[in-house]
């Protein structure tokens, strides 16, 4: 079996990075395809296992290092450029148009969807307004570049033999969008990394790249509003200073971290804040796995992934007041860690594997014997 894993990209190691970790946990034989590549050396290692990506003509590209997404309109050509005609079995790792390779009928091609293209579909408006790009001919322009990216994306889910959604969250949107059918995996949780600390200081963490539909701005605001309570800052990202701009004192902010760090920091934190609305979302599960509680808005993956009252607490939308309200109620509970770390549990690493492996294998098989009685 000649296998081949594409991903939209690589240039960071976040959630997505650590689903393709673990799948090379499983077959490490794999060919690997990308659209980028900006890996550094210890990413790669734990990523890729120290190899390469195959990528296409965008990672030649002026300033794709700086921002890729600028080059959104090339990346269905880009896409279909690479040969994978001679693969067996083609596994797909997209939010965006991984999924979106050229396959033929004898091979195999599973998707793991992290989402439906986000800026073609559910968040479409969002990312507009964010750029910039709601007026003017830029506006229309961009209008006009999402439309096509939907009738393409549409288009090409029939590329796709079986879709695997990274939450039921997820399989909603899929079925939705592509009217496809869907398992639901949940995505690896490095629940031995990420260990049970019961004693708590009193500060409060939240960790993510500074981007706006993170909504690390509201979570600045709600506690820029509570001078009594810590909080602390991890990540870095193009929001960073305008947050730094705004921040009172209580505000702390500590950049980029390493994991040991990130690890430490969650485990002493009173409790983590999450205000995006994510597909998933690992580093609630990652804090969860710590025995910290988790405060989050109850959309999306978390819904999923934190018991209300038992291991966190919600607030209903994305506002610096139901944030802060949120805190406020949250200070009146008590939470046992213990209990916290064993609803991560369920979510390992070492359970993500073992039913990825079931289920590819299972189908692969099932493919074989249907091309055998043709």
């Amino acid at each position: 079996m000649k296998k081949a894993l594409i991903s939209d990209w690589y240039y960071v190691n976040g959630g997505a990075e650590k689903v393709i970790h673990s799948i090379n946990s499983i077959w490490n034989d794999f060919d690997h395809f990308a659209l980028i590549d900006f890996l550094n050396d210890d990413d790669r290692k734990f990523i890729l296992n120290g190899k390469k990506a195959k990528t296409s003509f965008i990672q030649k590209l002026p300033t794709v290092k700086k921002n890729h997404r600028k080059f959104l309109q090339l990346f269905p050509i880009a896409i279909e450029q690479f040969d994978l005609r001679d693969f067996d079995l083609i596994i797909s790792s997209s939010s965006a148009v991984a999924k979106g390779i050229r396959t033929t009928e004898n091979q195999l091609h599973i998707c793991y969807c992290h989402s439906p293209m986000r800026y073609a579909w559910d968040l479409r408006e969002q990312y507009l307004k964010d750029a910039g790009l709601t007026k003017g001919l830029k506006g229309l322009y961009a209008k006009s570049v999402l439309d096509k990216m939907q009738k393409w994306d549409l288009s090409n889910s029939e590329n796709v033999d079986y879709f695997i959604a990274n939450s039921n969250h997820i399989a909603q949107r899929i079925k939705k969008t592509y009217n496809k059918e869907s398992v639901v995996i949940y995505p690896p949780v490095d629940v031995d990394f990420f260990s049970l600390e019961e004693t708590k200081e009193e500060y409060y963490l939240t960790a993510s790249r500074m981007v706006p539909y993170k909504k690390t701005q509201l979570i600045v605001e709600a506690f820029n509003e509570l001078p009594h309570l810590k909080l602390i800052v991890a990540g870095e990202g193009p929001e960073l200073e305008k947050l730094q701009k705004i921040a009172k004192k209580n505000v702390e902010f500590v950049g980029f971290v390493e994991n040991k760090k990130l690890r430490s920091l969650m485990q002493k934190a009173r409790g983590f804040v999450f205000a995006a609305e994510e597909d998933f979302g690992i580093i609630p599960v990652e804090a969860q796995a710590c025995g910290t509680p988790v405060i989050a808005l109850k959309k999306g993956g978390t819904l999923e992934t934190v018991i209300e009252n038992e291991t966190g607490i919600f607030f209903e939308e994305q506002s610096a007041e139901k944030i802060r309200e949120a805190i406020l109620y949250f200070q009146t509970k008590t939470f046992d860690p213990k209990v916290i770390r064993a609803h991560a549990v369920k979510f390992s690493k070492d359970r993500f594997e073992k039913e990825i492996k079931e289920f590819v294998e299972t189908k692969f098989k099932a493919h074989q014997q249907t091309l055998e009685e043709r």
